[in-house]
């Protein structure tokens, strides 16, 4: 699509072109909940070019599915994150080498200490990548949190638990127990880990480029919804 407007501006959380106010692809009203977000949104749609790249508008897409696809069944949307607490990434350690079970304690005890005090529940650690069923009580608790979200929340929580691989880094996240760096430094452990043994591989480096992409666009969608 061509930009075919010249002025965005903001009214009653709306954000409208020329006058005219957007619509999800739901043809539903593009109304934001904080005037911190429909600012970030009416900035994507201000640096347009000459045609419209969603790509380069990612608050605007995580809006259109916050209104279009999580609002009418959050629930839904929760039970999936939720899930995620069933093979949470810092629950999965390596036996070997030393050097990375160190790195793996240090930056994942810290938050799967808090998920315990937070939510009162247990997680169990397993070596190696076979399968560790974690206690039903843990899972209903982590399901709860999810669930008490509101469906704005669980948009811009769904990327960094997707992206991770880890529900509690994605809910330490949302409740400020950690900021984004401490988040993305803890899911890339592994990940930095061989790249520093056996050097960069191109298409893992540009994997790795989308999924900071995507990270980051869901911390400034939160950090938005905040005000």
């Amino acid at each position: 699509m061509k930009r075919f407007w010249k002025d965005v501006s903001i009214a009653d959380g709306e954000v409208a072109l020329d006058g005219r106010p957007v619509r999800t692809p739901g043809r539903v009203a593009l109304r934001l909940p904080t005037a911190a977000l429909a600012e970030a949104v009416a900035e994507e749609w201000r640096a347009v070019g000459e045609r419209v790249d969603p790509r380069a508008m990612p608050l605007t897409g995580l809006a259109n599915a916050a209104i279009d696809r999580i609002a009418p069944a959050p629930q839904g949307y929760a039970e999936t994150l939720a899930r995620y607490g069933e093979s949470d990434l810092l629950c999965y350690r390596a036996e070997l080498p030393p050097e990375l079970v160190e790195r793996q304690a240090a930056a994942w005890d810290p938050p799967l200490a808090w998920a315990m005090r937070r939510y009162d529940a247990h997680f169990k650690i397993a070596t190696g990548i076979i399968h560790v069923a974690q206690p039903p009580a843990t899972l209903a608790r982590l399901h709860e949190a999810v669930a008490a979200l509101d469906a704005w929340t669980i948009t811009g929580l769904t990327p960094p638990v997707t992206v991770t691989g880890s529900l509690v880094l994605g809910l330490a996240l949302v409740e400020g127990a950690m900021d984004a760096e401490s988040v993305w430094h803890a899911a890339r452990i592994d990940d930095d880990w061989q790249v520093e043994r056996w050097g960069e591989d191109e298409l893992a480096t540009r994997t790795t480029e989308a999924h900071r992409a995507e990270f980051d666009a869901a911390v400034r969608f939160l950090a938005a919804l905040r005000g």
